[in-house]
């Protein structure tokens, strides 16, 4: 019996003689552990954006590559795996550049901060990683939640002050090992009180007075965590961004400092 020869159209020659930047697949999910500060092991659902260039004199990649690259690593995934993933994704695919994205729901265990009640929160957190002349960069980007407290609502009021959940935005490149906790910690620190998962009466007292004595402008937050990260020897460049979800308009406040 004769074996049929399948023609592989993607690697025929193109010739309208324009490279694409990106090529890939988009939203697939997979399994993934990811380690915490603590040494546990974290199993969680990933979400993966994955791309490379295309030069200008083929016709298209192969996407089927990009899901046998996850299928190897078998749920195992590190910032060194992470790395080793995007180098062969590059190689496989006979591609100069290559761009991966892995989005998560990262989870801490917190303590009450007078009960002690113990509950987890919820943070979403993304590993992006580029190939730049042959040499792997990653960028660790965590949403975290919080509050403020209007410093102009509290100075102005005879009584109380308005407050609103903010989404603190950092990204990070580095060139020393951080935790992901690391990031969410000084981001909640900076804010006028960090969120829990479950608060007693006596606990939400204390978050309640906190972020009063605490207030802080979205201008506050961000430039609050870019002075500590400007002394992070660890971190080589970052943008931090800060949206305030006002709770007396119906639009949001916000701020951004980038450092190159």
């Amino acid at each position: 019996m004769t074996e049929t020869v399948m023609p592989d159209v993607q690697g025929s020659a193109d010739v309208r003689n324009i490279a694409i930047d990106k090529v890939g697949i988009k939203d697939i999910k997979y399994p993934v552990r990811v380690k915490d500060r603590s040494g546990r092991e974290q199993h969680t659902i990933a979400n993966f954006n994955m791309y490379v260039n295309l030069p200008h004199n083929f016709k298209g990649t192969h996407m089927s590559r990009f899901v046998e690259i996850l299928n190897e690593h078998e749920y195992e995934i590190t910032v060194e795996s992470f790395k080793k993933m995007l180098s062969e994704m590059t190689g496989r695919l006979e591609a100069e550049s290559g761009h991966i994205e892995m989005t998560f729901t990262y989870f801490i265990r917190k303590s009450a901060p007078i009960s002690e009640v113990k509950s987890l929160l919820d943070y979403e957190v993304t590993f992006i990683g580029k190939l730049v002349d042959g040499v792997p960069v990653i960028t660790l980007k965590v949403i975290i939640p919080a509050t403020s407290l209007c410093p102009c609502s509290k100075q102005i009021s005879d009584f109380g002050a308005h407050n609103q959940r903010s989404h603190i935005t950092i990204m990070v490149e580095t060139n020393g090992f951080l935790w992901i906790e690391d990031i969410i910690d000084l981001a909640e620190k900076q804010a006028s009180s960090e969120l829990y998962g479950l608060l007693k009466r006596p606990d939400e007292k204390h978050v309640t007075e906190r972020a009063y004595n605490n207030p802080k402008f979205v201008e506050d937050i961000v430039r609050d965590i870019a002075a500590k990260l400007n002394k992070d020897k660890r971190v080589s460049s970052y943008s931090v961004e800060s949206e305030n979800f006002e709770s007396i308009h119906n639009h949001s406040a916000y701020a951004m400092i980038i450092k190159k």
